[in-house]
Protein backbone atom coordinates (compact mmCIF):
# COMPACT_ATOMS: atom_id res chain seq x y z
CA UNK A 1 0.00 0.00 0.00
CA UNK A 2 1.39 3.22 -1.01
CA UNK A 3 0.01 5.40 1.75
CA UNK A 4 1.58 3.22 4.24
CA UNK A 5 4.68 5.16 5.03
CA UNK A 6 6.78 2.97 7.55
CA UNK A 7 6.74 -0.51 9.57
CA UNK A 8 8.29 -1.99 12.25
CA UNK A 9 8.13 -3.88 15.11
CA UNK A 10 9.00 -2.85 19.11
CA UNK A 11 9.36 -6.03 21.16
CA UNK A 12 6.49 -8.20 20.35
CA UNK A 13 3.88 -5.95 18.69
CA UNK A 14 4.17 -4.71 14.87
CA UNK A 15 4.28 -0.51 14.27
CA UNK A 16 2.68 0.34 11.56
CA UNK A 17 2.60 4.27 10.30
CA UNK A 18 0.33 5.35 7.37
CA UNK A 19 0.52 8.47 5.78
CA UNK A 20 -2.98 10.12 6.84
CA UNK A 21 -5.51 9.04 9.07
CA UNK A 22 -8.05 7.94 6.05
CA UNK A 23 -5.10 5.30 4.82
CA UNK A 24 -4.93 3.93 8.51
CA UNK A 25 -8.56 3.39 8.96
CA UNK A 26 -8.63 1.44 5.52
CA UNK A 27 -5.67 -0.61 6.58
CA UNK A 28 -7.35 -1.79 9.65
CA UNK A 29 -10.43 -2.45 8.61
CA UNK A 30 -9.01 -4.63 5.93
CA UNK A 31 -6.95 -6.82 8.48
CA UNK A 32 -10.23 -7.00 10.54
CA UNK A 33 -11.93 -7.62 7.77
CA UNK A 34 -9.40 -10.63 6.54
CA UNK A 35 -9.72 -12.08 10.12
CA UNK A 36 -13.69 -11.74 10.20
CA UNK A 37 -13.51 -13.90 6.95
CA UNK A 38 -10.90 -17.03 8.14
CA UNK A 39 -13.39 -17.19 11.44
CA UNK A 40 -16.54 -17.90 9.48
CA UNK A 41 -14.83 -19.83 6.72
CA UNK A 42 -13.84 -21.90 9.90
CA UNK A 43 -16.66 -22.16 12.40
CA UNK A 44 -19.61 -20.20 10.39
CA UNK A 45 -19.93 -17.26 12.45
CA UNK A 46 -17.63 -14.68 14.39
CA UNK A 47 -17.24 -12.40 17.64
CA UNK A 48 -15.72 -8.90 17.95
CA UNK A 49 -15.26 -6.20 20.59
CA UNK A 50 -15.19 -2.44 19.04
CA UNK A 51 -13.96 0.65 20.39
CA UNK A 52 -16.19 3.94 20.27
CA UNK A 53 -14.73 7.14 19.87
CA UNK A 54 -13.77 10.24 17.09
CA UNK A 55 -10.40 8.02 16.79
CA UNK A 56 -12.17 5.25 15.56
CA UNK A 57 -14.20 6.84 13.16
CA UNK A 58 -11.98 6.37 9.54
CA UNK A 59 -11.86 2.78 10.89
CA UNK A 60 -15.58 2.29 11.21
CA UNK A 61 -16.09 4.34 8.28
CA UNK A 62 -13.99 1.49 6.03
CA UNK A 63 -15.10 -1.34 8.51
CA UNK A 64 -19.06 -1.13 7.64
CA UNK A 65 -17.94 -1.07 3.62
CA UNK A 66 -15.67 -4.28 3.95
CA UNK A 67 -17.02 -7.13 2.36
CA UNK A 68 -18.15 -9.38 5.52
CA UNK A 69 -21.29 -11.16 6.12
CA UNK A 70 -22.06 -9.32 8.91
CA UNK A 71 -25.45 -11.47 9.30
CA UNK A 72 -22.66 -14.46 11.56
CA UNK A 73 -21.09 -11.19 13.34
CA UNK A 74 -22.11 -10.68 17.24
CA UNK A 75 -20.70 -7.47 18.16
CA UNK A 76 -19.58 -6.48 21.49
CA UNK A 77 -17.98 -3.03 23.13
CA UNK A 78 -16.25 -2.03 25.82
CA UNK A 79 -17.60 0.64 27.83
CA UNK A 80 -20.29 2.63 28.96
CA UNK A 81 -20.99 5.46 31.27
CA UNK A 82 -22.85 4.98 34.49
CA UNK A 83 -26.18 6.13 34.83
CA UNK A 84 -26.42 8.11 31.82
CA UNK A 85 -29.92 8.65 30.13
CA UNK A 86 -30.93 5.87 26.84
CA UNK A 87 -30.21 7.63 23.84
CA UNK A 88 -27.66 10.25 25.70
CA UNK A 89 -25.60 11.27 22.29
CA UNK A 90 -22.50 10.43 23.95
CA UNK A 91 -23.52 6.84 25.14
CA UNK A 92 -21.34 4.15 23.37
CA UNK A 93 -23.68 1.93 22.33
CA UNK A 94 -25.48 5.44 20.62
CA UNK A 95 -22.12 6.39 19.27
CA UNK A 96 -21.49 2.74 17.99
CA UNK A 97 -25.00 2.80 15.75
CA UNK A 98 -25.03 6.22 14.72
CA UNK A 99 -21.27 5.93 13.07
CA UNK A 100 -21.43 1.70 12.52
CA UNK A 101 -24.34 -1.10 13.06
CA UNK A 102 -26.92 1.57 11.53
CA UNK A 103 -25.02 0.35 8.29
CA UNK A 104 -24.61 -3.45 8.88
CA UNK A 105 -27.66 -5.78 10.11
CA UNK A 106 -25.25 -8.24 12.56
CA UNK A 107 -26.36 -11.15 14.16
CA UNK A 108 -26.28 -9.46 17.41
CA UNK A 109 -25.25 -6.31 19.75
CA UNK A 110 -24.84 -6.51 23.04
CA UNK A 111 -24.26 -2.81 24.10
CA UNK A 112 -23.04 -2.65 27.94
CA UNK A 113 -25.21 -2.16 30.51
CA UNK A 114 -24.77 0.56 33.21
CA UNK A 115 -27.62 0.95 35.16
CA UNK A 116 -27.18 2.11 39.09
CA UNK A 117 -28.80 -0.36 41.22
CA UNK A 118 -27.56 -3.51 39.03
CA UNK A 119 -23.93 -2.81 38.26
CA UNK A 120 -22.39 -5.61 40.49
CA UNK A 121 -24.77 -8.23 38.38
CA UNK A 122 -24.43 -5.95 35.22
CA UNK A 123 -20.70 -6.55 34.93
CA UNK A 124 -21.03 -10.17 35.99
CA UNK A 125 -23.62 -10.94 33.12
CA UNK A 126 -21.48 -9.71 30.45
CA UNK A 127 -17.83 -10.93 31.53
CA UNK A 128 -20.42 -14.35 31.40
CA UNK A 129 -21.48 -13.00 27.67
CA UNK A 130 -17.74 -12.45 27.16
CA UNK A 131 -16.61 -16.06 27.65
CA UNK A 132 -19.21 -17.64 25.97
CA UNK A 133 -18.58 -15.73 22.81
CA UNK A 134 -14.33 -15.66 22.19
CA UNK A 135 -13.70 -12.35 20.48
CA UNK A 136 -12.19 -13.08 16.97
CA UNK A 137 -10.94 -9.67 17.33
CA UNK A 138 -10.69 -6.70 19.55
CA UNK A 139 -10.47 -3.32 18.20
CA UNK A 140 -9.09 -0.81 19.95
CA UNK A 141 -7.66 2.71 20.71
CA UNK A 142 -5.30 4.45 23.41
CA UNK A 143 -6.68 7.61 24.90
CA UNK A 144 -4.56 10.51 25.82
CA UNK A 145 -3.45 9.27 28.89
CA UNK A 146 -2.90 5.89 27.36
CA UNK A 147 -5.74 4.50 28.47
CA UNK A 148 -6.97 1.17 27.11
CA UNK A 149 -11.11 1.70 27.49
CA UNK A 150 -11.54 3.05 30.42
CA UNK A 151 -8.93 1.28 32.15
CA UNK A 152 -6.71 4.95 33.15
CA UNK A 153 -4.00 5.31 35.57
CA UNK A 154 -3.10 4.80 38.09
CA UNK A 155 -6.18 2.25 38.10
CA UNK A 156 -5.38 -0.33 35.50
CA UNK A 157 -4.53 -3.24 36.22
CA UNK A 158 -2.55 -5.69 33.92
CA UNK A 159 -3.52 -8.90 36.04
CA UNK A 160 -6.95 -7.46 36.89
CA UNK A 161 -8.81 -10.54 38.46
CA UNK A 162 -12.13 -9.67 36.58
CA UNK A 163 -13.04 -9.04 33.07
CA UNK A 164 -15.57 -6.26 33.34
CA UNK A 165 -15.94 -3.53 36.50
CA UNK A 166 -17.01 -0.55 37.50
CA UNK A 167 -14.33 2.50 37.72
CA UNK A 168 -13.87 5.62 38.50
CA UNK A 169 -12.74 8.11 35.93
CA UNK A 170 -9.37 10.15 35.63
CA UNK A 171 -9.63 13.58 34.97
CA UNK A 172 -7.63 13.34 32.06
CA UNK A 173 -10.11 10.88 30.46
CA UNK A 174 -13.40 12.98 31.39
CA UNK A 175 -11.91 15.98 29.51
CA UNK A 176 -11.09 14.08 26.46
CA UNK A 177 -14.79 13.31 26.15
CA UNK A 178 -15.04 17.51 26.12
CA UNK A 179 -12.44 18.00 23.50
CA UNK A 180 -13.93 15.36 20.99
CA UNK A 181 -17.20 17.19 21.70
CA UNK A 182 -19.14 14.71 23.12
CA UNK A 183 -20.14 17.04 26.21
CA UNK A 184 -20.44 20.86 26.83
CA UNK A 185 -18.51 20.58 30.10
CA UNK A 186 -16.39 18.68 31.94
CA UNK A 187 -19.23 18.87 34.93
CA UNK A 188 -21.49 17.00 32.82
CA UNK A 189 -19.46 13.87 32.40
CA UNK A 190 -20.08 11.34 34.29
CA UNK A 191 -17.54 10.39 37.13
CA UNK A 192 -17.88 6.27 36.81
CA UNK A 193 -18.04 3.53 33.88
CA UNK A 194 -18.15 0.39 33.26
CA UNK A 195 -15.75 -1.16 31.33
CA UNK A 196 -13.55 -4.29 30.27
CA UNK A 197 -10.65 -4.82 31.71
CA UNK A 198 -7.15 -5.47 30.61
CA UNK A 199 -7.17 -8.93 30.74
CA UNK A 200 -10.68 -8.93 29.12
CA UNK A 201 -9.59 -6.89 26.01
CA UNK A 202 -6.32 -8.36 25.46
CA UNK A 203 -8.37 -12.24 25.50
CA UNK A 204 -9.44 -11.41 21.87
CA UNK A 205 -7.73 -13.85 19.44
CA UNK A 206 -6.19 -10.63 17.40
CA UNK A 207 -6.24 -7.06 18.92
CA UNK A 208 -6.02 -4.48 16.21
CA UNK A 209 -5.06 -0.68 18.10
CA UNK A 210 -6.12 2.04 15.93
CA UNK A 211 -4.59 5.61 16.87
CA UNK A 212 -4.24 8.45 14.66
CA UNK A 213 -4.83 11.96 15.76
CA UNK A 214 -1.99 14.81 16.44
CA UNK A 215 -3.04 14.63 20.49
CA UNK A 216 -2.09 11.02 20.96
CA UNK A 217 1.31 11.50 20.14
CA UNK A 218 2.28 11.50 23.95
CA UNK A 219 0.55 8.50 24.81
CA UNK A 220 1.80 6.75 20.99
CA UNK A 221 5.75 7.90 22.43
CA UNK A 222 4.71 6.84 26.53
CA UNK A 223 3.20 3.53 25.04
CA UNK A 224 6.07 2.05 22.59
CA UNK A 225 9.27 3.74 24.36
CA UNK A 226 8.28 4.57 28.16
CA UNK A 227 8.41 1.85 30.62
CA UNK A 228 5.74 -0.97 30.82
CA UNK A 229 3.70 -0.13 33.60
CA UNK A 230 0.22 0.69 34.22
CA UNK A 231 0.91 3.98 34.13
CA UNK A 232 0.66 3.85 30.32
CA UNK A 233 -1.62 1.03 30.10
CA UNK A 234 -1.08 1.12 26.40
CA UNK A 235 2.74 -0.04 26.93
CA UNK A 236 1.35 -3.90 27.57
CA UNK A 237 0.66 -3.98 23.91
CA UNK A 238 4.39 -4.25 23.22
CA UNK A 239 4.23 -7.98 25.37
CA UNK A 240 1.27 -9.10 23.20
CA UNK A 241 2.18 -10.90 20.69
CA UNK A 242 -1.15 -11.39 18.71
CA UNK A 243 -1.38 -7.09 18.80
CA UNK A 244 -1.03 -4.98 16.04
CA UNK A 245 -0.35 -1.30 16.18
CA UNK A 246 -2.16 1.13 13.36
CA UNK A 247 -1.18 4.86 13.26
CA UNK A 248 -1.01 7.44 10.99
CA UNK A 249 1.96 10.00 10.47
CA UNK A 250 0.11 12.70 13.33
CA UNK A 251 0.21 9.93 16.00
CA UNK A 252 3.47 8.97 15.14
CA UNK A 253 5.10 12.14 15.04
CA UNK A 254 6.99 11.98 18.89
CA UNK A 255 8.66 8.65 17.80
CA UNK A 256 9.68 9.61 14.30
CA UNK A 257 13.68 8.97 14.45
CA UNK A 258 13.40 6.68 17.07
CA UNK A 259 11.85 3.44 16.34
CA UNK A 260 12.99 4.84 12.81
CA UNK A 261 12.47 7.05 9.88
CA UNK A 262 9.83 8.10 7.18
Amino acid sequence: MTDLLFSTQIESLPVAVYENNEAMGQAAAQAAADILHRAIAERGEANIIIATGNSQLTFLAALREMDVDWSKITVFHMDEYVNLPEGHPASFPTFLRRHFLDFVQVKRFYPVPARSGRLEQDCADYAALLRDHPADFCALGYGENGHLAFNDPPYAEFNDPVWVKVVRLAEASRRQQVGEGHFASLDEVPTHAVTLTIPALLAARHVLAIVPEARKADAVQRALLGPIDESCPGSILRRTPHARLFLDAHAAAGVKGKIGDW
